[in-house]
């Protein structure tokens, strides 16, 4: 077999690159895997709306104390 071996800075100037920041742009949609699926979305806002109860629940006192 081949081996294509790559150097340290080359590997760098591609992290960098515009091309490696954005998906292609023939890439097909397929929920779950290129794109979010429907109920994923559900999913977050669900998530999303539980976390923000939680924060204002531990906002307040859990318990009374008498001093």
């Amino acid at each position: 077999g081949t081996h294509i071996i790559y150097d340290h800075k080359f590997l760098l100037e591609c992290k960098s690159s515009p091309v490696a920041r954005t998906p292609p742009c023939c890439l097909p949609q397929t929920p779950g895997a290129t794109s979010l699926a429907q109920s994923s979305l559900v999913k977050l806002e669900e998530l999303k709306e539980q976390n923000e109860s939680e924060e204002a629940v531990s906002d307040q006192d859990h318990f009374e104390m008498d001093i």
